[in-house]
């Protein structure tokens, strides 16, 4: 008898896909998959109960809502709050007001945390009886560049099981397993470090009316609301800075001193912790069977908010490509996914390395380059022209040069050059 409950558990089971992580780029790629009847297993290494409670920024875009939109889903997986375009840009305490509209009609950007947006999915892809296991440990890919991809994992009681595939979406993250398990000379890795460390404060803090991003000589800081009775805080500091360097009365005073803002109203500090500011794109994307989604392929610095909407974008397309092959036997998509993905992640890597650049040199004690990345304000705050290109960029810029729909077949979207 455990011989054969040994046999069982060795035999392995049969799906379309296996997504690696159930993160938004995971949760995204399976609930989309599976409104378009294609079968899936999601593991994840955590518990839900950590996924779950795994404090994020977010906001979700225009062009992000929209590509919710196209597939009938935005009113079950999109949680938060419409935002109303305004961003605020605090110069030395000089308040600028600027839109980041891109002037066309359909449903605006939302303030979503990323947690409230990954527990929508995973309601949604549940309810419709998703298969999402949680806990999943010692997850390994072979045969990635066969026709069908094996998956091995343990359950939580230890049990092995294998699963077979005819694609992997990789969707877990940096450290993941996915990307380790492309053979070392096959990726190149394009990282940059931008030398700049981030103190991000949750707090139960009045949020600001608009997202608030300030400059002054003593360094960025910036207020972004997350609920309505909370805040997200996050002041430049030494890449290599600690948490405990930052006791909650020099939070508050930097706050006060950097917002321009003497009577800003504190509250209690949640969570705290510090990052460095990098970047990193891994070209291709892909591998045999295997697909990067997300952070597993490229990490965006936070400044403009387009780390989560570049995740969704991947998904978007990874699940286009795959319907194509799974419907019609049609592999084209999939085989331009990661050149059509990088043309966006790049676009967007220079638009918030710009931004990056531009807010923090903006308080630079060096002249030259505080003096150019003031230019580069005024003419934001000045200039319609550089304030349309702002907001494109902010908004999601559509890179057929146009407001073009979401077309059903990823072959069309190639042709007409959409992404």
């Amino acid at each position: 008898m455990a011989e054969e409950a040994s046999q069982l558990q060795d035999a392995p089971e049969s799906t379309t896909v296996v997504v690696i992580g159930a993160g938004p780029a995971g949760m995204t790629v399976a609930t989309l998959l599976q409104h378009s009847g294609i079968d899936c297993v999601v593991l994840e290494r955590r518990s839900r109960e950590h996924v779950a409670r795994r404090q994020r920024a977010g906001i979700v875009e225009t062009r992000a809502v929209r590509m919710f939109d196209s597939w009938g889903l935005t009113d079950q997986v999109l949680g938060g709050i419409p935002y109303d375009g305004i961003l605020e840009f605090r110069v030395d305490g000089r308040s600028h007001l600027v839109s980041d509209s891109d002037g066309s009609d359909g449903p605006a950007a939302r303030l979503c945390p990323q947690q409230v947006l990954v527990q929508k999915l995973t309601e949604t892809f549940l309810e419709g009886g998703g298969d999402l296991r949680f806990e999943a440990s010692d997850v390994s890919l072979h045969d990635l560049t066969g026709d069908r991809p094996t998956i091995r994992y343990r359950a939580p009681d230890g049990t092995p099981h294998s699963l077979t595939c005819d694609v992997v979406a990789g969707c877990d993250g940096d450290h993941g397993v996915s990307r380790t398990a492309v053979p070392d000379g096959v990726l190149t890795a394009h990282a940059f470090d931008h030398g700049i460390g981030w103190l991000t404060v949750l707090a139960d803090a009045p949020p600001p009316a608009h997202p608030l991003l300030a400059v002054s000589a003593q360094g960025f800081a910036a207020h972004f609301p997350r609920g309505p009775h909370a805040s997200r805080y996050y002041l430049q500091c030494p890449p290599d800075d600690t948490p405990d360097a930052w006791p909650e009365q020099r939070v508050w005073d930097a706050l006060r001193t950097r917002l321009g803002d003497p009577d800003l109203v504190p509250g209690p500090i949640t969570d705290r912790e510090v990052f460095r500011l990098r970047s990193l794109v891994h070209d291709p994307m892909s591998y045999g069977r295997l697909f990067l989604v997300g952070d597993a392929a490229h990490i965006v610095s936070p400044m403009g908010g387009k780390g989560m909407n570049l995740a969704l974008y991947d998904a978007d397309l990874l699940v286009r490509a795959v319907r194509d092959f799974v419907r019609d036997g049609d592999d084209t998509a999939l085989h331009s996914y990661s050149a059509r993905c990088l043309r966006r992640v790049w676009n967007d890597q220079e638009f918030s390395h710009w931004l990056t650049r531009t807010l923090h040199d903006a308080g630079d004690a060096d002249p030259f380059p505080r003096h150019l990345a003031r230019a580069r304000l005024d003419r934001l705050f000045h200039s319609p022209a550089a304030a349309r290109a702002f907001a494109e960029l902010m908004t999601g810029m559509d890179l057929t040069g146009g407001a073009a729909p979401f077309q059903e077949r990823s072959g069309n979207l190639s042709a007409s050059g959409g992404d």
